[in-house]
């Protein structure tokens, strides 16, 4: 027995020595052998990452106006095991279908959606499309739905729920969509600046990591990694909301009329070569891309990817080389009709091929007439017109900062002589895009300068506060500032002639305008199709001092139309509406003489009384001024008039401003005197109660604002004023005929 008890005693301590031993030796395994192993999988139960997400930057317009940017959204999400168990299925379909619009058929297999392998209900499922990322105030009417329904079955669940997350919104629906772009759903960059900039706009998120025990709690000694979140760029556009609006809605009007395959229309300050404004047509809501019914043309920026036969618009740089080569004499006379380039028995034809008999230049000019480009273009020669249509810009792209841009073409044969004729007059071997004709346009009216156009005006930085601002950019100075000024009258009398000038139907009383109009007869295959055409109107305004220069283009109308009865009738409404929105004042009176009824400034001065503003506010007043035509400025930020300078009842000379004072606070708003009389000056400056030193005589040329004795001091600098007599544009006494536009 005792020897039974010691082997037994022995065998169970013989097992857990072993036990122990191996034991041991597994210890010694996992914390020596695979310790690290072992160590990196622990620190991966122990280590989290924490997302912080990037907020994408905001895209407004030149005055801050939001055109993109993120906002909250919701989806909305059901529960089937929730739903199948209260038994409301059939009252939740009915409901989110009223909704969300969502077809019921497609609700139910959601909420009824079981696992293929269990066949228990899921859990959680969203409503796709109808039901994603929708807005605050149907996601308000979605919880309303649901948190009803609770109470009327009286239970906590009813399988309904929403999930909060953002997306891109665009405030003002399809104004500006071509330069916007869009985002799709899953916040991916599709096209337009959205695309182009994406790597601006959308930032880079954030990370935290840090170490926490099985429960989630952050563990005392945690070793916590932060990688700073970098948020989107910010970016101001040279887009006004306000022109814009005024190209959508002309557009609108037009689209519908005409019934066009499509329409393009830019704007832009040809000073700068901002770009104002931008459509086409048709065109879409990137809040709804998914709607737009022709994708392809509904999504396509033909003002800077299409290329076209651009017609008589393209006159303009064939003008502006004779004139700048001193060519073109208004007076001198040809016989219009027809003419025949040597070594070519087709002649080439005006539109009226019966032509008007024998004609002035300018009267040549005013009627599109292709016979006079074609002889100007034998007073140039091949070589100088092709280096001005390279100057001009016709051969390349434009450099605006827009993706997709098309480069123009031009590729006349040349040794055949009669394809650089009809380049004079836009018509052959010649491709250009709607924004080459705006850029080359804006030279004429500011002076000779071809500008690079631009949209983004400014970048700021959200996470450093920088801001980088796009400066004008000047490519080459295409022709003298005088020539520039010469051809800019030429065309001017296009418009202001209301007899011979095609463009008569882009005339603006009390402005004046310079214009071009084009119908171009469109090539399939080889031959023109006459029944299809493009037809197209580009000019400026004022032309005194040119503030917005436009193009219109509309392509393949329903009926049979020229530029200046279907494009030009869009320009003024586009630029009349612009030009009093801008602040631009109408010119004191109008004449007319028998030939041009060019709109001109009175030579005796005409007086006119200051009407009485004080107490108005500040919209009536301007809206009085701009009505009748008074040059004015705004001084001070308040809502109304506390004084104005001259008084009212006073006697005004042409160009004579007028001064709003607003209420001022302690650092008074200083108006630019420039070009004042000093006794103007002094006036408004003592009404703003500020200290006034004076340097030299005449009129203020310069100011200078200072502190003295803890008031504002202003200090002005006085020249005599410079007496610059200005021609008046020459005009013709030919005889009277009708609009004509150039072809083939």
């Amino acid at each position: 027995m005792v020897k039974r008890i010691k082997l037994r005693t022995l065998f169970i301590g013989g097992c857990i020595t072993l036990f122990f031993l191996v034991l041991i030796a597994r210890v010694f395994w996992i914390q020596v052998m695979e310790g690290s192993e072992w160590q990196e999988k622990a620190a991966t139960l122990w280590a989290h990452t924490s997302t912080i997400k990037a907020e994408r930057g905001t895209i407004s317009d030149r005055n801050g106006s939001v055109l993109a940017s993120d906002v909250p959204a919701y989806t909305v999400v059901v529960n089937p095991a929730v739903i199948a168990e209260k038994g409301i299925g059939d009252e939740v379909v009915k409901g989110l279908h009223e909704l969300l619009g969502k077809p019921e058929d497609e609700l139910r297999k959601l909420i009824e959606a079981k696992d293929e392998k269990t066949g228990a209900y899921l859990k959680n499922r969203e409503i796709r499309n109808e039901g994603w990322k929708i807005d605050q105030d149907l996601a308000d009417k979605v919880k309303e739905f649901y948190v009803a329904l609770g109470k009327e079955h009286k239970i906590q669940e009813t399988g309904i729920g929403l999930v909060r997350e953002q997306k891109r919104y665009y405030p003002k629906g399809s104004l500006a969509a071509h330069i916007l772009g869009y985002t799709d759903r899953d916040g991916k960059a599709i096209m337009g600046l959205e695309k182009s900039l994406d790597g601006q706009l959308k930032g880079a998120d954030g990370k935290l990591l840090y170490q926490s025990d099985g429960q989630g709690v952050k563990l005392p000694e945690s070793q916590d990694t932060y990688k700073p979140v970098v948020n989107g760029s910010n970016f101001k556009l040279t887009i006004d909301s306000t022109i814009q609006q005024y190209i959508q809605a002309a557009m609108e009007k037009a689209y519908a009329q005409y019934k066009p395959k499509s329409m393009s229309v830019i704007a832009a300050d040809p000073n700068t070569m901002e770009i104002l404004g931008m459509a086409n047509m048709p065109t879409f809501d990137p809040n709804e891309f998914w709607k737009t019914e022709d994708e392809g043309a509904g999504f396509y920026n033909h003002a800077i990817k299409s290329k076209y036969e651009p017609g008589s618009t393209f006159k303009i740089v064939t003008l502006a080389a004779a004139v700048e080569e001193k060519l073109f004499d208004p007076v001198a006379t040809f016989l219009s009709g027809s003419i025949r380039i040597k070594g070519y028995s087709k002649a080439l034809h005006d539109i009226n091929r019966a032509g008007w008999g024998q004609i002035s230049f300018l009267e040549g000019v005013k009627r599109s007439s292709n016979v006079l480009f074609v002889k100007l273009y034998e007073m140039l020669g091949q070589d100088r017109l092709l280096q001005y249509i390279d100057d001009f810009g016709f051969n390349g792209k434009t450099g605006i900062d827009l993706p997709g841009e098309a480069s123009g073409v031009v590729n006349p044969n040349l040794g055949r002589p009669i394809e650089i004729a009809t380049l004079s007059y836009g018509h052959g071997k010649v491709l250009v895009t709607p924004l080459q004709q705006l850029v080359a346009v804006s030279a004429i009216a500011n002076g000779g300068k071809l500008m690079t156009p631009y949209v983004v005006k400014e970048v700021t930085d959200p996470n450093t506060g920088d801001t980088k601002v796009t400066q004008p950019s000047v490519v080459r100075q295409v022709i003298d500032e005088a020539s520039a000024k010469k051809t800019g009258e030429y065309l001017e009398q296009v418009v202001a002639d209301q007899v011979k000038g095609t463009g008569r139907n882009a005339h603006i009383e009390g402005y004046r305008v310079a214009g071009k109009t084009g119908t171009a007869i469109k090539v399939e295959g080889k031959d023109y199709v006459k029944s299809k055409v493009l037809v197209s109107f580009i000019g400026y305004a004022p032309v005194n001092d040119p503030k917005i220069a436009v193009i219109v283009i509309i392509d393949e109308p329903n009926v049979e139309v020229g530029g200046g009865k279907a494009a030009a009738p869009v320009f003024k409404e586009i630029v009349s509406h612009s030009l009093q929105y801008m602040g631009v004042p109408k010119l004191a009176t109008e004449t007319s003489d028998k030939d041009s009824k060019k709109i001109v400034e009175s030579e005796a001065p005409v007086l006119r009384t200051t009407p009485d503003l004080t107490d108005k506010t500040m919209k009536e007043a301007r809206e009085t001024l701009l009505d009748q035509g008074f040059d004015f400025e705004v001084v001070g930020e308040e809502a109304s008039v506390e004084t104005q300078y001259p008084e009212a009842g006073t006697k005004l000379a042409p160009g004579q401003r007028i001064y709003l004072l607003s209420k001022q606070g302690d650092k008074p708003t200083i108006p630019n005197l420039q070009g004042e009389s000093l006794r103007d000056a002094l006036e408004i400056l003592t009404l703003l109660k500020v200290e006034i030193a004076v340097e030299g005589e005449g009129y203020v040329s310069e100011q200078i604002e200072g502190i003295k004795n803890g008031k504002t001091l202003v200090t002005l600098k006085l020249k005599p004023l410079n007496d610059n007599s200005e021609d008046d544009p020459a005009t013709s006494s030919a005889d009277e005929g009708t609009e004509s536009e150039s072809g083939p």
